[in-house]
């Protein structure tokens, strides 16, 4: 497999003001060559990735901020939520992608061929979310394994839009297991739907 960074491709985009300052060399969207295959990877709320080494884009660092409270409404607006990892994986053409209704259309680990979750990088129990990259198409069965780590304690409750019955809604821990939602997103990228 080719995989290969367009680094003129490595957009910054606008966002909200954080809180805190930005911190260099993070983006919200990557683009990136897989195969002779342009793919997308964000923006989504609040998230901003950057790679490990250089313009590789196979490991990425990340950090998610409560944008707009849009992940909690128990913490200000900017709080740094989560820092993690991220590492590009496919998934096994096994099944077909889930039907387009929505940017992002979810398959929760129950739900999901085994060949998907056998994708996973060690430690497999913490690298429990994937979510797709995208082109013109709609999703792809490529994108990354993201490992979260809170960086406060706070309930995610999507901003107060979802409440404990959700399979998303969880507490969140500084150095506690995994409790991120064990979720694959295929994104068909920005709308509308």
């Amino acid at each position: 497999m080719i995989f290969r960074a367009l680094i003129v491709g490595l957009l910054l985009l606008p966002t909200v003001t954080l809180a805190a300052e930005m911190p260099r060399g993070y983006y919200a969207k990557l683009e990136i060559s897989v195969d002779g295959q342009r793919l997308i990877f964000g923006p989504f709320v609040g998230y901003y990735f950057k790679p490990v080494h250089g313009n590789d884009l196979k490991k990425l660092t990340f950090r998610c901020y409560n944008e707009r409270q849009f992940y909690t409404d128990q913490l200000p607006a900017g709080t740094l939520l989560f820092t993690g990892e991220a590492q590009f994986r496919s998934l096994p053409q096994v099944r077909d992608l889930p039907p387009r209704n929505a940017r992002i259309e979810p398959v929760f680990f129950g739900n999901a061929p085994q060949q998907w979750l056998q994708t996973r990088p060690a430690p497999k129990n913490e690298f429990v979310h994937f979510h797709s990259t995208y082109n013109a198409a709609g999703p792809s069965y490529k994108g990354y394994w993201l490992r979260h780590q809170p960086a406060t304690s706070f309930i995610y409750n999507m901003g107060g839009r979802i409440d404990q019955d959700s399979p998303l809604y969880h507490q969140a821990e500084p150095g506690a297991g995994q409790r991120f939602p064990h979720i694959i997103e295929f994104d068909a990228g920005p709308g509308p739907y």
